[in-house]
């Protein structure tokens, strides 16, 4: 049995990969102190002092021209690393493009992380009207967006119950619709249908679809998504593309079950 005695530094380190994983959501534009500050509940000084200590191992950089935080090249370094062993991105690429280009709307891949999902890879479709409420490094909880609804809907249901029950501030943070019991009911409708569908709930007319991509146990832990315009997404249409989501993302599930990890 492990100990329940704290582990010195604990509370500093969570802070600080807290504020790595704010720094890489915000993309290549960076985030300012004081947002990094506010999402992360901390004062703007012990928000600084993290990120000095993170600057100066390399894990992250301060642009001086805007005083904007971004990731760092020793963050960089890891990630190639790690890369080696959980990065599907590769496998992946192809399919998410086809996705793009038999759609013509932007098609994603995202990776579940924790309780979120965070995207790893943006293909545009050619339709000149796009939505840009997902780009790679985005994080959203699961059960927000279309790719974390899809994943969240396949896991087994005390996983879905026990992630509830953790996170009650999901209808006050992204509007009554993510409430427990319209979330639950659109986790029944995704299983049902084989894929999830966003209405418009994170941006007004930003519409999406997502399918559950499963690792080699079965376990759903990525999702390929489409999102674009609202009246793109007519019901007749939302079908088909549910059948062509679906069927790379079967692709992909199977790409993943063959390849030796």
């Amino acid at each position: 049995m492990e100990s329940s005695i704290p582990v010195p530094g604990a509370q500093a380190v969570a802070r600080a990969a807290r504020l790595l994983r704010l720094v890489t959501a915000g993309g290549p534009s960076g985030a300012t102190l004081q947002d990094l500050a506010g999402a992360a509940d901390l004062s703007r000084s012990t928000a600084h002092r993290l990120l000095s200590a993170l600057k100066a191992e390399g894990l992250v950089d301060r642009d001086e021209a805007d005083a904007r935080w971004r990731p760092g090249p020793e963050l960089f370094l890891m990630g190639s690393v790690a890369a080696a062993r959980y990065d599907v991105t590769g496998l992946a690429r192809d399919i998410v493009r086809s996705l793009a280009v038999k759609t013509e709307e932007s098609a994603f891949l995202s990776v579940r992380r924790a309780d979120e999902t965070v995207c790893l890879l943006r293909e545009e479709g050619s339709f000149p009207i796009r939505s840009f409420v997902l780009s790679e490094g985005v994080r959203f909880p699961l059960g927000v967006a279309s790719a974390g609804l899809a994943i969240l809907a396949f896991l087994p249901d005390h996983d879905v119950d026990a992630y509830l029950e953790r996170h009650p501030e999901l209808a006050s943070n992204w509007g009554k619709k993510h409430a427990e019991r319209p979330l639950r009911e659109r986790l029944m409708d995704t299983k049902s249908r084989g894929y999830a569908v966003n209405p418009g709930l994170i941006v007004e007319g930003s519409w999406g679809l997502g399918a559950a991509v499963f690792d080699r146990a079965g376990r759903p832990e990525w999702a390929l998504s489409l999102t674009g315009v609202e009246f793109r997404f007519a019901p007749e249409r939302r079908v088909e593309l549910g059948r062509i989501l679906l069927s790379h993302a079967h692709q992909l599930s199977a790409r993943i079950a063959n390849t030796r990890r």
